[in-house]
């Protein structure tokens, strides 16, 4: 073996300099390669997309029927002590609020627009 003083402070695994630590960077074949990271599923944009064609199937009956619902999740989460949302409105108040809002508008729309189909529905019909 190399002398440490001599070789500059490293000492080398054999008479020809290389480094004993040269082999642990290898791959084991015994061991497997590390699994594949996931593909990213995109399936957000799925349930958004679903979201928007039950919305535009049943129009306000869809809002209210959403909005209930996150109404219930949310007022649930701030009794169990969620303060603050990952909501852009942040506090769970303004939340609630908002969702609030969109459920009373889209209780009032629901006449209208089944007053609207009712009478394009009849045009066709005629």
């Amino acid at each position: 073996m190399g002398d440490a003083a001599a070789g500059g402070g490293f000492e080398t695994g054999d008479a020809t300099g290389s480094s004993p630590f040269a082999g642990l960077n290898r791959f084991d074949e015994t061991v497997g390669a590390p699994p594949a990271p996931a593909p990213y599923d995109p399936l957000r944009l799925c349930v958004f997309t679903t979201i928007a064609l039950i919305t535009c199937v049943l129009g306000p009956i869809s809002l209210a029927v959403f909005a209930g619902i996150a109404i219930s999740g949310y007022a649930k989460a701030r009794r169990a002590g969620l303060l603050r949302s990952k909501c852009k409105l942040g506090d769970t108040r303004n939340v609630l609020a908002y969702l609030i809002v969109l459920e009373v508008l889209a209780i009032v729309a629901v006449p209208f627009w089944v007053m609207l189909w009712a009478t394009a529905l009849a045009g066709i019909g005629s």
